[in-house]
């Protein structure tokens, strides 16, 4: 990256000579650190009455942890995100995992309510700080024919820490513990550190650091960028519906069917194998588009329908089998939806990467607790989540044309970095 904040010409050369594949094993520290990340995002949930009943509280006062875990990453994810468009990926990641290392193994040592809240905050400001960092350093790293796919296998992996962390984490904390599950994450986080040393290039030179009122436009220049600010804006509405319903969906499956407690864990399984589905497949999909001449995300508001079909089958499809489907379709979509953002945040303002990765991720917690906010609102959770959930998945599609109406009129459209007729003067083609 040069001084000036944009990627060098290095870093651009070695993006372009992945030609149509790109090196996996290149990147096994920050996948394996998105692998953590994926399992620490839902770790506790199985975790919260054993934790609950060890340190002599209620589960409602563990769950305090979760908060404390989501609301730091959304409130300070934007400003760390500058951080690593400012001074560079490396210092960003390594301080990141560093923190991660040290709040995982801090939640294990927690013998109160006090110190697992702290800890669990801390381990949000360290994901605040890596997460934008690795998104920015893959997508600069790759070239754009490979960009997408990329971008989905490292979101696949988040995925799997669901799938497979959360449920080994509970294993392991039936056999020894709770402390244990943070344990591994802490040991996990320690064998990532070397390998993020050598794949993460060094000798960055740090743009020149804005201060006080220019600092803090900057962390809000994402909002001035016309294809960021509706991507933002249709973010919030599909997390609205998508994580927001989810909030509910135990309690919609329990009402239809009369799940068990283990059937529930079996669909959130489930949940996160659609998630990596949908990640893989957005990837390869918005590759194959972008060769074919066609701007970044020409599938948003596909996703957006998607995900409005599988709410309704999982709140009012007949019998069980098409409920699930309807689960799995739901988070197909949203597997999808969030590559196609992703690699929009990483192409359409290279100076922004980081900074727009981790708003989306702050848009999308607010969705979240906007969408649960809604559905709660009804007596029924089953019409709540039909209602709200499908309701805001139709208008995420629909508002999705924007967005990719404004990227065909500004010229940040083609795969080979081409402006189109009609290119908006100063939007960025690609980095």
């Amino acid at each position: 990256m040069s001084s000036s904040g944009r990627p060098d010409a290095s870093a651009e050369a070695a993006a372009e000579t992945g030609q149509d594949t790109f090196n996996r094993w290149r990147y096994t520290g920050v996948f394996l650190l998105l692998f953590l990340f994926g399992t620490e995002t839902f770790i506790v949930s199985p975790l919260l009455p054993t934790i609950a009943d060890d340190i002599d509280v209620s589960e409602t006062a563990a769950a305090q942890s979760v908060t404390a875990y989501v609301l730091v990453y959304a409130v300070t994810a934007p400003f760390l995100g500058l951080l690593s468009d400012r001074y560079g990926r490396r210092r960003t990641l390594l301080a990141g995992a560093a923190l991660f290392l040290l709040s995982n193994a801090a939640a294990a040592l927690s013998t109160g309510l006090a110190l697992l809240i702290v800890s669990r905050a801390l381990a949000g400001l360290a994901a605040a700080a890596a997460g934008p960092a690795i998104w920015a350093h893959i997508a600069e790293t790759t070239s754009d024919r490979v960009r997408g796919r990329a971008l989905g296998l490292g979101m696949a992996l988040f995925s799997c820490g669901q799938v497979v962390g959360v449920p080994l984490g509970g294993l392991l904390a039936d056999v020894a513990g709770w402390r244990s599950a943070f344990l591994a994450l802490a040991a996990g986080t320690a064998l990532a550190v070397p390998l993020l040393l050598r794949e993460v290039a060094a000798g960055v030179a740090p743009a020149a650091p804005g201060t006080g009122s220019g600092a803090f436009r900057t962390v809000f220049a994402a909002w001035g960028h016309p294809a960021l600010r509706r991507s933002l804006t249709v973010n919030t509405a599909f997390h609205a519906a998508n994580l927001g319903a989810y909030t509910f969906l135990g309690v919609v499956l329990v009402d239809r069917f009369d799940l068990s407690v283990a059937a529930l864990g079996l669909v959130g399984i489930l949940v996160g194998a659609g998630g990596v589905i949908g990640s893989l497949a957005g990837g390869r999909l918005g590759d194959r588009a972008r060769a074919a001449g066609r701007h970044h995300v020409p599938l948003l508001p596909a996703w957006g329908a998607l995900l409005a079909v599988g709410i309704a089958l999982t709140a009012t499809g007949p019998g069980i089998v098409l409920a699930l489907l309807g689960v799995a379709l739901w988070f197909v979509a949203s597997g999808g939806f969030v590559i196609d953002q992703q690699t929009l945040a990483a192409t359409v303002a290279p100076d922004l990467r980081a900074t727009s990765s981790a708003w989306l991720t702050s848009t999308m917690y607010a969705g979240t607790g906007l969408g649960a906010w809604a559905v709660g609102a009804f007596d029924d959770a089953g019409t709540g989540t039909l209602v709200v959930g499908v309701g805001l998945a139709v208008t995420a599609a629909l508002a999705a044309f924007a967005v990719n109406a404004g990227l065909r009129s500004s010229g940040a459209a083609r795969a080979d970095g081409t402006p189109v007729a009609g290119a908006a003067e100063g939007e960025p083609v690609r980095p």
